[in-house]
């Protein structure tokens, strides 16, 4: 049974790791959290946007079907399959901004964790935890109950 009442070593400061250092390195996961977030609604604008097309095709058949050809047409011929982005399908955002920005910043996010904190994760975060949890109180343990 592990004491349940003090953090893992994975959530501890490594001896020599200043205050603003583990403040700097948290601010910098923190702001590829929020990129994160930024990704999900662009997957979701991906998403989105693929529907939409087939809702607009959609339309342009029920145009046809009532009676509006030359609507119908236009919507085909100016808006189904148009690109979004100059030579862009919602795809190709996706992708660029993957291979981009997205991974250099997991990257960047990685190697200053390894250089300064021992790779370790979230430790702005874990210090603020030990500082607010009432010790000792059940729902406050420092860390989950190992299994077997």
């Amino acid at each position: 049974m592990t004491d349940r009442e003090s953090p893992d070593s994975s959530h501890t400061r490594p001896d020599g790791v200043s205050d603003s250092t583990v403040a700097a390195v948290g601010k910098l996961s923190e702001a590829l959290e929020t990129v994160e977030r930024a990704r999900g609604h662009l997957y979701s604008f991906h998403q989105l946007m693929g529907h939409a097309d087939l809702q607009v095709e959609q339309a342009a058949h029920m145009l046809r079907a009532a009676g509006h050809p030359d609507l119908a047409a236009r919507i085909e011929r100016e808006l189904i399959g148009r690109n979004v982005a100059e030579g862009r399908w919602t795809f190709q955002l996706v992708e660029e901004f993957d291979d981009g920005y997205w991974t250099e910043l997991r990257t960047l996010d990685a190697q200053v964790r390894d250089m300064l904190v021992a790779g370790r994760r979230h430790l702005f975060e874990a210090e603020s935890k030990e500082a607010r949890r009432t010790r000792g109180r059940r729902g406050h343990e420092a860390r989950p109950a190992q299994d077997g």
